[in-house]
């Protein structure tokens, strides 16, 4: 990963997200192999690379007796060097300001998971590693907290490794990304690789979809029928030029009531890849 870059790990809930996230963080022993962060080996106990490292995985911890702005001061002590001054700017980035004197045993799972991140960016660390951020928040809250991490990375240089099972919300944030599945990594992709590798088709609908299915057959055509009576066509030259297929359709006497491109949603496109997309047909 190259400094300011957001990297998203992509998976269905168990797929290993969380279980490789711990493994980056020293939390857990790997059965093989290592793992390096910072360029630092990771060990159980190991106080490095941690002082240039923010987290916040699974669930916010937080002291529930102790108000939000007590257990940042609690996470400021534990981090040598960072200002006091630090708890304040945390306070207002991550829109707690209402809650700074509350505790935290009584917050909202959203406003919880703002703690956590606060907590994870005290002390201005060069890495960020998240595990689902955006979990429990609210539409305005997963906006702000999307716009706050592309700010982090766009303007502070700070890099990010999230994970997430929302791919949409993924695709606003992560110029790369890894698809996990049962423990493996079955895809790694910038994002852009990503939208060439969804698929396309022209979708087709005449009067009598057999008999213009058939036509377009006997023209050389990849084209089949769907249980929703419309043709789909794969073959590149009509998904670049449907105007010629329009044409073609007409002067063999089926008039179209429905010609569009369409391309599978980035949903479809990573429950294909997992072997979990059923029928795409439209």
């Amino acid at each position: 990963m190259t400094q300011g870059a957001i990297y998203a790990f992509l998976g269905l809930n168990g797929a290993g997200k969380t279980t490789t996230i711990r493994l980056l963080l020293g939390m857990i022993k790997p059965t093989a192999g290592r793992a390096r962060v910072l360029g630092t080996d990771i060990r159980v106990g190991s106080k490095k690379p941690w002082d240039a490292v923010g987290y916040l995985v699974e669930t916010a911890d937080a002291y529930p007796q102790l108000t939000v702005r007590q257990n940042l001061e609690a996470m400021r002590r534990l981090r040598p060097g960072t200002a006091p001054q630090a708890v304040d700017r945390a306070i207002e980035r991550l829109g707690l300001g209402p809650y700074a004197d509350r505790r935290a045993g009584v917050l909202s799972h959203g406003n919880a998971q703002r703690l956590g991140l606060a907590k994870a960016l005290l002390h201005a660390p060069k890495l960020l590693i998240l595990d689902e951020p955006a979990n429990g928040l609210d539409p305005a809250g997963i906006v702000e907290i999307r716009n706050l991490l592309i700010e982090l990375a766009r303007d502070q240089g700070v890099t990010i490794f999230m994970s997430s099972h929302i791919l949409a919300e993924v695709s606003r944030l992560a110029q790369r990304i890894g698809i996990l599945h049962q423990g493996r990594l079955l895809q790694e992709l910038e994002l852009d690789e990503l939208e060439r590798n969804r698929r396309r088709w022209l979708l087709v609908r005449t009067r009598d979809c057999q008999a213009a299915c058939s036509m377009l057959r006997d023209a050389g055509f990849s084209a089949e029928t769907t249980p929703k009576n419309t043709i789909n066509i794969a073959d590149r030259a009509a998904i670049e030029h449907p105007e010629a297929i329009a044409a073609r359709l007409v002067q063999a006497g089926h008039a179209l009531t429905l010609l569009n491109v369409e391309e599978e949603d980035l949903e479809q496109y990573f429950l294909r890849l997992v072997g979990m997309d059923g029928d795409n047909s439209k």
